[in-house]
This record gives structure tokens, C-alpha cells and sequence, in this order.
């Protein structure tokens, strides 16, 4: 390599050179022998749908800073990549564009590698594999097939959105207003049968977990508590009337309102809802469920949507009162969660307050507040009383606290089998996996009319996916129109029997991926017990706070099973959580023409931009970088124009990673700028790099000017706050905000030529370039070389400092001429006037203002400031 440093910087002459060098020299490949400590740190894989944009980038250099740190930090790091290629949008690229999942999925993988290596991230890619290969889905149907032995693997029925009009199941995200996106069609709600995962069987370790993960954002902890759900109550039964069904079950937190039930919700899915329903509720019933297959559960559940019912005809029996009840179904209940029916107290619950106003529904008071408070009185009453009290009109229960009560009724609902007792109750359900997909991983089982449901046995996986199954989108999954698929004989009874035509939910993909990549080649296991010893758990993982309580959850439920399967030793699969913010950008919005591109806006720049295509305006808004909203900022062009450094630096400096950035061309611009004035630092110095090459980074403060200490003192500080800003804080943006002010007090250097300010001068050299070598590697290798340090920069050890020489001794002072400033200089906190006074005069500003002219008197202000009158 060059040890010449051009006059400018040219970002394209370089970044291309060392990437090839950092390949062919293998620098980024993991040793598992290594004597080094281990750190591995992964950033979560991305879904190759198409380019990354430089939304997508952030999370990449994130992760790619802290390796090159932890490298540089003497530790063996662990970081590779790979792909999360299975899952729907390939699928529906391919029923759109005619494409196979397996051709496009390829295509954008090629793709997306050469951008990660454009932006110089030092990835290991000798582990890389993708999800759609055998070699790895051979794994998660082998970890299903254990899982089954293990009962944690069970078949049930489950309401899925059925399209009216393919006559298959669609996703979620294919469901626009009750429509299927593709064709438009009514999507309803059906019951299918489908594979689980027991995750319910470890929800009390997945939540007293998270108090031991200490090095996880709270934000993220808590939502995953609420997911879980964790709530103390009991089981009532409430019998219904002549017996038309079994006795409804509900679970409560708050037993002791049980007096004041007046009514039972279900489910508009509850099993039993057909039979409840009398023949003059029956077109109102049914018009209703038929409503709600249609309405999204999230919307059904807000606390903002109007509470709609339905009265079934029917009657429960409160088990307390002996009350006959009526019987209603309602938006906000759910079948999934609990039993799919809850009791019903509007004295004390808002939403059935609300409810019961609404449908006149009779309100009945059994919990007053305390004895200095107002008596409640149905008149009087405009919101439920949703605190705990002293219960009245409750039976023999009257006069008991809340608390008292709730004991007291749990523990005779259980002796008198009226319910189950004391128990606590989860929101968390299992995680349905079944998928009416192609692109997925086969489900391994086999259906025979005599054995029933049979495993694949393990020395037949992987179960491949068929490369000519038809992907239209409509009537049966795809795999079940593939005949040399789906027709196989029962390992049990040798007989004719079916494939399941399933696939699984790629969040299995993604639940235990970090771990192949220890062992990706592995054809007898999907990794050996001893790399998992070497380099789990993660030491950090980076990705975004969106996949809280799907992804995040689940890869915690799967090391808990390999740690069962004794394949891990470990409870949870990362030390540290660190959770990146958006980038957001312009987008355009037309009426017409919906997302629009910003080359398809006349003038983006101005307050009302029109569509070129219709002439319409277009609404500006600020969201995040998408490629459906055709906001995304392309990285071939950022590195294009200003380089991968200035990418990089750009995505770390513009907000703590936690936090959102708003894309901007000017702060694009002034990172450029950044790396620009340190090149020609660099530049002023190369002359003297010779010189200072062997020199020692010791320094000897007494034989310095003050402006040197300081600026001596100001690279220790700098060391230091790079490294705690890094490894502690996690806050890159200041860590490179203390590199530009580096930048700045190093321009005293310019004119070192003692043995000991050069010292100085290449001591700073070396640590900025170390420093920034995370952050700007192209730049810092190039640096590097050109001041002629062996090696290359990115395998050197970190700077030290010195924790004495990081205390700012030196204080500025401004200088002034007859009243007005003209100079400021530094000099020790400790000065005395007599040195105050020497500093000040010695000022080449201050010197060109006193030429010709006669010093009257020197005014000092102790540490503050020199006024020297002249005249």
C-alpha cells in the first residue's frame, strides 16, 4: 500500500483497496481456539426483500463500531451475517411478478452482500448461510421434531383470515379494512387446524428472567412483562340456564366484585355462541359475528373503538347471587385469550360501565370506597368505582375489605367446585406456527388414515421444499398441489399417507440463527455444545425495539429448549439488548398516485410540491425510510458522493442509537467536511510523519508551552471519552463529537519541532487514527499507511491514557486591547498574574495589535481575562 497521502481526500481511491486487503487477508474471520475472551456481537439479520437503504445501514454500523472496538480491545470478535430469507413478501413477489421465491431471494442476496461490503463492515463471512437452505431448515425440523417428543409441539384448532375470494388463508398484513389486498375480496375469520409451540410451559422463567437481564432496555423488559401478562385472580363458573351448553368459565382478578355481575360476554368466535343463541337473536347474532370476522383484533381491543354486543337470547346463573344473567357477545372479548368469556361488574369496570349505559344493561353497586368518602349511588354515578373497597350487598361477604373478600371467595369457589380456586392467569398464548405458505419451512409430519399424525423420522430430514410448486396465491397451499410432495408412505405402518402441506412461521428462521452461525457447516447437529460453550450467549445484539415481544420473545423461549435439549448451558441468548432507532426521511404522498418517489415530484423543496404525473399536490411528510413509501436513500449514492465513511459517520453522529434521526443532506455534508479537515491535518503533518514515527507517546509536561499541556491533556481526555462513550455509554455521537473537538485543539501541533511537542504531535496522530478507525475505517487505514505504522490499523491495540493526565489543568483567558477582545489564550489555573501577563503578550493576534504602540498599564482579572491599555 501507498505510504503517500494525497493532497484531498478521494474517498473512492481508497475505500475499494482496503476492503479488498481486509479479504484477502482474512482480518474478520473468528478463531474458535483462540486463548483471546471472546465477544460476539450480531446485528439482527436482514429479510433481503430488496437493497438496503440507509434506514437498513444504521443498525449494520452500529454493530460493525462495536466489533472493530472490541477488536481493537484485544478480544476475539465474533461477527457474521446472514439471511432471513423465508417469509411471505418473496412469495408475493413471485405471485405477482411471476419470479420464483428461490431465483428473487437469491438475486437480492448478492445484492445486499455487496452493499454491507461497500460500507466496509467487518463481518465474517466464511459463517454466512441463508435461512431457505436445506442445510439450515434441516434444523428447525429437527428441533421441531424434539420439541414434539417433548410435548412443547401439539395440533389445535385456531382462527385464521380466510380470503373469500383465493379461498386460502392470508396474513395479517395482506388485510386492508376487512379486504384482501390482492383481490379485493371479503376477508372472515376461520377455524383451521394448525401446529403450536408450548411456549405457556415456560412463561414464568421468560418473565422472571427479564429481572436478571440487566443490561436490557427497560422499555423493552416492560413490554415484554405486559405481553406476558402476569395477573393473580381466580376461575368462577357461571351455569347457564336449562343447560343448552357446559358452564361458561372465566377467569378474574377481582373475585370480590363476583355480587355485582349482571351480565356474561363471549366471544363473537366462542364455540358455544351457536347454541346460546335463540331463534330471535339468531339474524342479529350472526350479522354480528359476520362483522367482527371481518374486523381486525387490535381494533376490536382499543380502548378507543365504540363497545358493540349482541344478547344471545340466553342466560347465565350467577353462581353467588343465583341470578339468571343475560348472555352477550361483544367486540372486546377475544376467543384466544383466557376462555373467551368474562364476567361482567359496570360498577366497578369502565369498559363494562360503558357497555352496560349503553345496552341498558342493570348496574349494581357492591364495593363502596372507604368511610371518609362519599357513598356511591347509582344517580350520582358517571364512571365506574374501579378501586378496591368495602364490599356491600356481597352475602356474608358484606363488610370485608377488597382484599379480604378476593382470599375469601377464591378459597370457597374452590371448595364448593364453583370454580378453580386461587390461580393466576396469563395473557401470553402459544405460538401458533402454521403457515398456508410456501416459502417456509416444511412442516415435518405425515397424516395416515390408520396411524394418525406421524413425525418424519429425524434420518429423513430435511423434508425439502418442491422447486415447481404452484404459487398462485388462491385455493390450496401451495404444497398441497404438488402430488410427488404430498403422497408418501407412514414411517409406522409402511401405508399410503399424506404430508403435512404447512410451512412454518419464519419467525422460527430467526428464533435460533445466532447460534448456526457458531457451527454453520455442521451436517450431524445444528452446532456442537462446544462452540456454544466458546461464544454464547451474545455479548450484544442490535436491532429494533419493533420485534419486543414477537422476535425478542421468542428467541428466549427457543435457548430455554436448547438449553433443555442440552445442546446450551445458557438461560438467555444475549447479555446486552441494544435497540436502534428509525431513520426517517421526506416522503410524498399523492392522492392519485399514493407514494411517490422524490424524481416524480415537480420541486420537493418547496411548500407544495405537485405530482409530475396528474398535477395533483402532494402531502410531505416526514416517515420512516421506507421502500413502500419510496423514501429510502440508496448507500451506492451516498458512497458515491461523499464516500462509506461519511455514511457511516452520518448514521452514528446524527442521534444516540436509540433515538430516531431525520435524513439530511446537510448533515451528510458535514461529516464529509469533518473527515476533509482531518485529512488535511494529516496533510500539514506529512512531512514531519518521518520524524515522529518512533518517537515514544510519553510526553514531558514541563518541557511543554501551556497551549501544548493543554492540548496534551486534551488527547488523554479524548482517549478516554472515545472509550467510555463506546464501551459504557454506547453513545457514538459524542464519542465523535469529541474527535472534532480533538481536531480542533490539534492545530496548535502545526508547528511543533522540539523533541518534545513532537513527541506530541505523534502521539495525537496515532490516537486520532485509532480512534476513528471504528467509526471511518477506509479513512484510518489510509492514514495509517501513509504515516508508515506497520500492520494494519483495524488489528492495532486500542489507545491508552493516562487517568492523571485527563484533568484539565488549564483554564483560557480572554485577551483584550484598550477594553475589546482580540485573542484568548490558556494558561494554567494556577498562574499568577506575572505568568497571566507573559501568556498574553506572547499571542500572535495580540502581538500584531500592539506593534507601534506603547503598553500604559495591564489590567488582570485573576483566571478571567488581560486588558492591556495602549495608546
Amino acid at each position: 500500500m501507498s505510504d503517500i497521502i494525497q493532497d484531498k481526500y478521494h474517498p473512492k481511491l481508497i475505500e475499494s483497496k482496503w476492503q479488498q486487503a481486509w479479504e484477502q487477508e482474512g482480518l474478520f474471520k473468528a478463531v474458535a481456539d483462540s486463548k483471546k475472551d471472546k465477544f460476539y456481537v450480531l446485528e439482527m439479520f436482514p429479510y433481503p426483500s430488496g437493497n438496503l437503504h440507509m434506514g437498513h445501514v444504521r443498525v449494520y454500523v452500529i454493530g460493525d463500531v462495536l466489533a472493530r472496538y472490541y477488536r481493537m480491545q484485544g478480544r476475539e470478535v465474533f461477527h457474521p451475517m446472514g439471511w432471513d430469507a423465508l417469509g411471505l413478501p418473496a412469495e408475493n413477489a413471485a405471485i405477482r411478478d411471476g419470479i420464483h421465491p428461490a431465483k428473487r431471494t437469491r438475486d437480492n442476496i448478492d445484492a445486499v452482500r455487496r452493499q454491507m461490503k461497500m460500507l466496509g463492515l467487518s463481518l465474517d463471512w466464511d459463517r454466512e448461510f441463508a435461512t431457505c437452505d436445506p442445510e439450515y431448515y434441516h434444523w428447525n425440523q429437527w428441533f421441531f421434531l424434539k420439541m414434539y417428543e417433548r410435548n412443547l409441539v401439539y395440533r389445535r384448532e385456531s382462527l385464521a383470515n380466510w380470503c373469500t375470494g383465493c379461498a386460502t388463508v392470508v396474513a395479517n398484513e395482506q388485510v386492508l379494512e376487512g379486504k384482501c389486498e390482492r383481490c379485493s375480496s371479503t376477508v372472515v375469520q376461520r377455524q383451521i387446524p394448525d401446529w403450536a409451540f408450548r411456549i405457556t410451559a415456560y412463561v414464568e422463567e421468560l418473565l422472571d428472567g427479564l429481572d436478571k437481564m440487566k443490561k436490557w432496555p427497560d422499555r423493552i423488559k416492560s413490554m415484554q412483562r405486559n405481553w406476558i401478562g402476569r395477573s393473580e385472580g381466580c376461575n368462577l363458573v357461571f351455569g347457564v340456564k336449562d343447560e343448552l351448553v357446559d358452564p361458561i368459565s372465566v377467569f378474574t382478578t377481582r373475585a370480590d366484585t363476583v355480587y355485582g355481575a349482571t351480565y356474561v360476554v363471549l366471544a363473537p368466535e366462542h364455540p358455544s355462541v351457536a347454541v346460546l343463541t335463540t331463534d330471535q337473536q339468531r339474524d342479529q347474532v350472526e350479522d354480528f359475528v359476520g362483522r367482527m370476522s371481518r374486523v381486525d383484533k387490535a381494533v376490536r381491543t382499543d380502548i378507543s373503538t365504540v363497545k358493540e354486543g349482541v344478547w344471545t337470547g340466553s342466560y347465565a346463573i350467577n353462581p353467588f347471587t343465583n341470578e339468571q344473567i343475560p348472555i352477550w357477545i361483544a367486540n372486546f372479548v377475544l376467543a384466544e385469550y383466557g376462555s373467551g368469556a368474562v364476567m361482567s361488574v359496570p360498577a366497578h369496570d369502565q369498559r363494562d360501565f360503558e357497555f352496560a349505559k349503553r345496552f341498558e344493561i342493570p348496574i349494581r353497586i357492591v364495593i363502596q370506597p372507604g368511610a371518609e368518602t362519599k357513598k356511591l349511588t347509582l344517580d350520582e354515578m358517571a364512571e365506574a368505582f374501579v378501586d378496591d373497597g368495602i364490599l356491600v350487598d356481597s352475602g356474608p361477604h358484606s363488610g370485608k375489605t377488597s382484599a379480604q373478600a378476593r382470599k375469601a371467595i377464591a378459597e370457597q369457589v374452590a371448595k364448593q367446585n364453583q370454580g378453580g380456586g386461587p390461580t393466576v392467569g396469563y395473557h401470553l398464548r402459544d405460538w401458533g406456527i402454521s403457515r398456508q405458505r410456501y416459502w417456509g419451512t416444511p412442516i415435518p409430519m405425515i397424516h395416515c388414515d390408520k396411524c394418525g399424525i406421524v413425525p418424519v423420522p429425524i434420518d429423513q430430514l430435511p423434508v425439502e421444499l418442491p422447486p415447481d410448486a404452484p404459487i398462485t396465491g388462491t385455493g390450496e397451499p401451495p404444497l398441497a398441489k404438488v402430488a410427488e410432495f404430498v403422497n408418501t408412505s407412514c414411517p409406522k405402518c409402511q401405508g399410503k399417507a399424506k404430508r403435512d402441506t404447512d410451512t412454518m412461521d419464519t419467525f422460527v428462521d430467526s428464533s435460533w440463527y445466532f447460534a448456526r452461525y457458531m457451527d454453520p457447516k455442521n451436517k450431524t447437529a445444528p452446532f456442537t455444545s462446544e462452540s456454544a460453550s466458546r461464544w454464547l450467549p451474545m455479548d450484544i445484539y442490535v436491532g429494533g425495539p419493533e420485534h419486543a415481544v414477537m422476535h425478542l420473545l421468542y428467541f428466549r423461549f427457543w435457548t430455554k429448549v436448547m438449553r433443555d435439549l442440552k445442546l446450551v448451558e445458557i438461560d438467555e441468548p444475549a447479555e446486552r439488548l441494544l435497540t436502534q432507532g428509525m431513520v426517517v426521511s421526506e416522503s410524498f404522498w399523492c392522492d392519485e398516485h399514493k407514494y411517490r418517489a422524490r424524481d416524480q415530484v415537480d420541486d420537493p423543496t418547496i411548500a407544495e410540491p405537485k405530482c409530475k404525473q396528474c398535477g395533483q399536490p402532494v402531502k410531505v411528510r416526514v416517515e420512516k425510510m421506507s421502500k413502500t413509501k419510496l423514501n429510502g436513500v440508496a448507500p451506492e449514492a451516498m458512497c458515491e458522493e461523499f464516500g462509506a465513511d461519511t455514511a457511516r459517520l452520518f448514521s452514528l453522529f446524527a442521534a444516540p442509537p436509540e433515538k430516531d434521526i431525520e435524513w439530511s443532506n446537510a448533515g451528510v455534508a458535514g461529516c464529509y467536511n469533518f473527515l476533509r479537515r482531518v485529512w488535511a491535518f494529516y496533510v500539514r503533518q506529512r512531512d514531519r510523519f518521518e520524524a515522529v514515527r518512533n518517537l515514544p507517546d510519553q510526553v514531558d509536561e514541563s518541557k511543554l508551552t501551556p497551549e501544548l499541556i493543554s492540548v496534551h491533556r486534551l488527547v488523554h481526555r479524548t482517549i478516554a471519552r472515545v472509550t467510555r462513550d463506546i464501551e459504557v455509554e454506547v453513545q457514538f455521537n459524542t464519542a465523535i463529537s469529541a474527535m472534532m473537538e480533538l481536531l480542533n485543539g490539534a492545530k496548535a501541533l502545526d508547528q511543533s519541532a522540539d523533541d518534545q511537542s513532537l513527541r506530541l504531535l505523534g502521539f495525537t496522530l496515532r490516537s486520532l487514527a485509532l480512534l476513528l478507525a471504528p467509526f471511518a475505517p477506509h479513512f484510518a487505514e489510509e492514514i495509517w499507511a501513509a504515516m508508515g505504522m506497520p500492520g494494519r490499523i483495524c488489528t492495532q491495540p486500542w489507545p491508552s491514557y493516562d487517568p492523571a493526565a485527563t484533568v484539565e489543568d488549564m483554564i483560557e483567558i480572554a485577551v483584550q486591547v484598550n477594553g475589546k477582545v482580540r485573542d484568548s489564550v490558556k494558561i494554567n489555573k494556577d498562574a499568577s498574574k506575572e505568568e497571566m501577563e507573559q501568556a498574553a503578550k506572547a499571542g500572535e493576534k495580540v502581538q500584531k495589535w500592539l506593534a507601534g504602540k506603547t503598553i500604559r498599564r495591564v489590567i488582570i482579572v485573576p483566571k478571567r481575562l488581560v486588558n492591556i491599555v495602549v495608546s
